[in-house]
């Protein structure tokens, strides 16, 4: 099936910004964004988990509780991510590289299962990575499922309200289209704060 014409630049900036931010995190070079390639190493777990200040929000083990402000931690498995219910705080915390990776693979991962899917995996059988080698291959599963359900839509598709019966957002009451543009959006802010975040590491860190 051919991809919509209105999809196609849609498509090619997810393809864009998800390839960038998987080679951001593994390695072992990113493009600078004009086909420069720059080196980099794969993420270590001391920067997955990297807390910059006090009272970050992060993954964290079950057993170990939630941490500052949060009331629980989210997600199936050992691990789990900071959170509470709404209102959330304000100021909002300051969050990991761990559970921005987190929350963005859950959902990619979640709104594709609520498209292409059963349409019932929630966030409590969402599975958290404790390690940044299994959230960067998390990510990379989740980014192949939805854009599995991108490329299986068509025209009519594009402009169904509800198309996306994803929970946590405003999904069942938008077309679809709009629920691309969004996810969009999401992967391309949270992947340069994920990777500003690595820069800073390497300079407190390495001092490079």
């Amino acid at each position: 099936m051919a991809v919509p014409a209105r999809l196609v630049p849609l498509l090619d900036q997810f393809d864009f910004a998800r390839q960038r931010l998987v080679d951001r995190m593994s390695g072992p070079v990113v493009d600078s964004g004009n086909g420069t390639g720059v080196p980099v190493g794969p993420m270590t777990d001391a920067e997955y988990f990297w807390e910059p200040g006090p009272g970050c929000w992060s993954v964290r083990r079950h057993a170990d509780g939630p941490g500052a402000r949060a009331t629980l931690l989210t997600g199936a498995g050992a691990w789990g991510r900071d959170a509470t219910p709404p209102p959330h705080p304000a100021p909002p915390p300051f969050t990991t590289i761990a559970w921005r990776l987190s929350h963005l693979t859950e959902l990619l991962a979640l709104r594709a299962d609520h498209t292409a899917g059963g349409r019932g995996m929630t966030r409590e059988d969402f599975r958290v990575s404790g390690d940044a080698a299994s959230a960067v291959a998390d990510f990379d599963r989740a980014a192949d499922a939805w854009r599995a359900a991108l490329v299986a839509a068509d025209d009519a598709a594009l402009d169904a309200v509800g198309h996306s019966t994803y929970p946590y957002g405003s999904d069942p009451e938008d077309p679809f289209l709009d629920v691309v543009w969004w996810v969009n959006q999401e992967l391309l802010h949270h992947g340069a704060e994920i990777a500003l975040l690595r820069d800073l590491y390497r300079l407190l860190h390495a001092g490079i």
